[in-house]
């Protein structure tokens, strides 16, 4: 069976930044499991194993437009510290959630002054070309239920309903 609309798929990937740096590997654990066509995963990746099969391997290189977007330099600004009661300590690379004007958002801090933090609400891959390697393992047909949900029932994706 091929990669297509509602199959589901598993896969093994070692994903790397343009320097080679590793940034995530499913190697030594369980496949990734994802419901192919109902955006599970960055579209680079998932148009990029359309009509594979158990078996294939794949070596992709995925621009930042489809994976996490460009940069965006409006997404990052200054807030007063006020704005974060109850937190005693706050230091360069937490993240918050927080809500934002399409819903709920996570920030990071990028910088910590006496009175203001600085946060960033880019996604920490964005603007990054992203190169995955790795091997479609299984591909099946997806339940209804499945199909219905949105996501697959198996794998790192399986959580109860």
């Amino acid at each position: 069976m091929q990669v297509a609309a509602n199959t589901v798929v598993a896969i093994h990937y070692t994903l790397t930044n343009p320097e080679g740096q590793v940034l995530d590997s499913s190697q030594g654990g369980a496949p990734l499991a994802y419901l192919h066509g109902h955006s599970n995963i960055i579209p680079g990746l998932e148009n990029a194993l359309v009509g594979k099969q158990a078996g294939d391997e794949f070596e992709v290189v995925v621009a930042p437009a489809e994976a996490y977007g460009e940069r965006d330099d409006n997404l990052v600004q200054q807030v007063q510290r006020s704005a974060f009661q109850g937190v005693d300590s706050i230091e360069v690379g937490m993240q918050f959630q927080t809500q934002g004007p399409g819903g709920p958002m996570v920030v990071t801090v990028v910088d910590v002054s006496e009175s203001e933090v600085t946060i960033d609400a880019n996604h920490p891959l964005a603007g990054v070309e992203l190169n995955f390697k790795g091997q479609v393992e299984t591909v099946r047909a997806a339940s209804e239920e499945e199909v219905q949900h949105g996501h697959a029932h198996e794998g790192d994706l399986a959580h109860p309903h």
